[in-house]
């Protein structure tokens, strides 16, 4: 079951302004990148789940996390249906992030108390989201809405809480955009994590770009 109650996710992800997205098969390859991001500040990582036997690795992860990295949060992306909701949240995933609105994933993620964080591209999607009790509605894909959607969504909802996937950078620009329009996190994906990165094994130089990454939310945020 999950370790961590809805709204401690809600307040790291507040908190830290970042979620990194990341997957790979290989088991331990996973542990060294969410090592890196830990040690970079990152207190959340989203395991999307996309390839075959996607469960079993994030077990081995979401084990790791908790012997040896305290106050790491594990969660799991891209989850179409409820099974699959249940499944994951069975290995401890403290929360489930959605690429669509599903109203079956939000009835069993409520049910265990789990965070939810369905991707939403319509205002009417994000109001029926928050009328079944979503905290942080996912922007998906950012790239296609970008930051104006986001204040043109707060400014008659300021109450809305939303972080963009896709579409998001480690610049200081693209991260300004975002943030002064109103997000309150931004999930990062290739852009932090990227494939030369994973075939170098450069994790010392993903710490460095997560701590470097996080200091520019920081600033930006000011």
């Amino acid at each position: 079951m999950a370790k961590y109650s809805r709204l401690q996710v809600v307040d790291a992800m507040k908190s830290t302004g970042m979620v990194p997205l990341f997957y790979h098969p290989d088991v331990e390859l996973g542990k060294k990148v969410l090592k890196a991001c830990y040690d970079g500040g990152a207190r959340l990582m989203e395991f999307t789940a996309r390839g075959d036997f996607a469960f079993e690795v994030f077990a081995e992860l979401n084990k790791y996390a908790v012997k040896e990295l305290p106050g790491m949060i594990m969660g799991v992306g891209s989850i179409t249906d409820s099974a699959a909701a249940s499944l994951f949240m069975q290995m401890g995933a403290n929360f489930i992030v959605t690429p669509s609105f599903r109203d079956d994933i939000a009835l069993i993620c409520n049910r265990r108390k789990v965070l939810w964080s369905p991707g939403c591209g319509s205002l009417t999607e994000i109001n029926k989201a928050e009328e079944l009790g979503c905290e942080i509605i996912k922007l998906f894909p950012g790239a296609v809405y970008g930051p104006g959607f986001v204040k043109a969504i707060r400014g008659p909802q300021p109450w809305t809480s939303i972080m963009p996937t896709g579409g998001v950078s480690t610049e200081e620009d693209n991260l300004r955009s975002w943030f002064e329009a109103g997000v309150v996190c931004v999930g990062m994906g290739s852009k932090l994590i990227s494939k030369e990165i994973l075939a170098n094994k450069d994790f010392d130089g993903l710490k460095n770009l997560v701590k470097t990454t996080l200091e520019t939310i920081a600033k930006v945020r000011n």
